[in-house]
């Protein structure tokens, strides 16, 4: 994406188009589409077609393949916007840098390990708390993948902590203990982002 000449807006729009999509119609598509357990689905429909026998994607069974639409879920609504920011990430980078090392004889995988990563730090670093505050963040995937709206939270094979709370304070209507967890939450991510920022020194001004 970055060194593509033909096509390169095509391409990037492309890619940046899931992010713009809610994670809400992101998940009804995929249950409804892809992934709906149905011989007719797409996912079926492939897997038909190396002899594989429909199978039950969102169901608990051996081996868990929920894990399949969760990942390519997330994956699909993500890339896109992650992939913005390492492009920033890249186009910052100074030409004249990249050149002395081909002037010294790097490339391909040289290149990248000794001059590309080290200045892709910052964007890494940033990527990782972003990714970490959306995983406690997660809920609306779930919800809606799982059909927990019908059939309760108790039903979706994952429940990450943000179904907890609203399991809590919605289904229980324990406003006062969900209100409690809602504030150790964010607690704990403001935290654990803190303490992940002073390990890997983000945001300090490179000696």
């Amino acid at each position: 994406m970055h060194r593509v000449r033909r096509g390169r807006a095509l391409l990037r729009t492309a890619f940046l188009i899931p992010a713009a999509v809610s994670y809400v119609a992101g998940a009804l598509l995929w249950k409804m589409c892809l992934f709906n357990s149905l011989p007719a689905g797409i996912a079926n429909t492939v897997g038909g077609w190396f002899g594989a026998e429909p199978a039950a994607w969102l169901q608990t069974t051996s081996p868990p393949l929920y894990w399949v639409a969760l990942v390519t879920l997330r994956l699909w609504l993500q890339v896109g916007f992650y992939m913005v920011l390492f492009l920033a990430g890249l186009q910052a980078v100074p030409r004249d840098v990249d050149e002395a090392a081909a002037l010294d004889g790097a490339s391909g995988l040289r290149l990248l390990r000794s001059i590309t990563l080290p200045m892709l730090r910052n964007t890494s670093v940033a990527v990782l708390m972003l990714q970490f505050i959306a995983a406690f963040q997660a809920f609306d995937e779930f919800y809606n993948l799982f059909n927990s709206g019908q059939s309760g939270l108790g039903s979706a094979p994952v429940r990450t902590p943000l179904m907890h709370l609203y399991s809590t304070a919605m289904s229980d209507q324990n406003y006062g203990l969900g209100s409690a967890g809602a504030f150790l939450l964010t607690a704990l991510i403001v935290g654990v982002t803190l303490l992940q920022g002073r390990i890997t020194g983000f945001g300090k001004a490179e000696g």
